[in-house]
């Protein structure tokens, strides 16, 4: 079930912790760089992996800390080695649905029962949340899992995940 809430994703009670970045992202930049500050070593592993993996948008790559903490990140956008420049370019539609078919394999075979995310691809990703909703809830509408899409950030604010939020806007 897909509940809306506002807050502050970083403290979230999920068990799963997703979010949009570009293959080989820096993690210099939003709630990359928020993740990046609390988890240093996920960025580093990141960044191997797709030295080693040479991904491409639409994958996903899942992180597992100390603690039990487990991020995935989906790559939604190209690379900045595609755009000629430092930043990545821009997220795509088709990248973001294939990122949450990937999502939504990995919840059913884990048996994930939580997952927390933003309004994925909308911030530096540049799509607009009416193009990125209907997929989100195409692909993990149907799910027994709790998924928690954090609307509206408000620093330092814990979520009421467990409260039934009224369908997003």
């Amino acid at each position: 079930m897909i509940k809306y809430v506002k807050g502050d994703l970083l403290l979230s009670e999920a068990e799963l912790v997703a979010h949009g970045v570009a293959p080989g992202d820096h993690f210099d930049h939003g709630l990359a760089l928020a993740l990046r500050e609390q988890w240093p070593a996920m960025a580093k592993d990141f960044r191997h992996w797709c030295h080693l993996r040479n991904p491409k948008p639409g994958d996903i790559w899942q992180w597992a800390g100390a603690g039990g903490t487990r991020i995935a990140c989906l790559l939604t956008q190209e690379s900045a080695e595609k755009t000629h420049g430092n930043h990545p370019g821009k997220a795509k539609s088709e990248y973001v649905n294939h990122a949450l078919r990937g999502l939504k394999q990995l919840i059913e075979q884990e048996k994930v029962t939580s997952v927390a995310l933003p309004k994925l691809a909308t911030g530096l990703g540049g799509l607009e949340w009416e193009t990125v909703k209907p997929l989100l809830e195409s692909q993990l509408g149907d799910l027994d899992a709790d998924i928690y899409v954090y609307q509206e950030y408000q620093a330092g604010l814990k979520a009421d995940e467990k409260a039934v939020a009224a369908p997003g806007t």
